[in-house]
């Protein structure tokens, strides 16, 4: 049989318990954290990717996105990861969309598609 706790113990657990909780509430008192910037200065492949579809005239498929990336700001995106990365964000619902195979645009914008 499992031994039992001590007094102890139980006290250690819910110290340990308690101090994470404080933290939590000090981490909603203090508000949201500000984004932080790449330490070399460039952009976020999925931030590349927001660029290019604001610039953009409406949606655009995956394959014209990799192709502006780098002709445009210089940065090889792999398309697996790219797909990805984008079909998560369009599930959040909050910056992308997909208006069809593979075709990506911002959510707002594909109105005006």
């Amino acid at each position: 049989m499992a031994d039992s706790l001590t007094r102890s113990d139980l006290i250690d657990t819910l110290e340990t318990m308690l101090e994470g909780q404080l933290r939590a509430v000090r981490g909603l008192r203090a508000g949201p954290r500000p984004r932080r910037r790449r330490a070399d200065g460039r952009k976020s492949n999925i931030q590349v990717v927001i660029d290019i579809l604001a610039a953009a005239d409406g949606p655009l498929h995956v394959n014209e996105i990799i192709l502006r990336a780098r002709r445009d700001h210089g940065a090889e995106l792999k398309r697996e990861s790219i797909v990805s990365a984008l079909t998560k964000k369009v599930i959040d619902g909050n910056t992308f969309c997909r208006t069809g195979r593979n075709v990506f645009g911002l959510v707002g914008k594909e109105a005006r598609a």
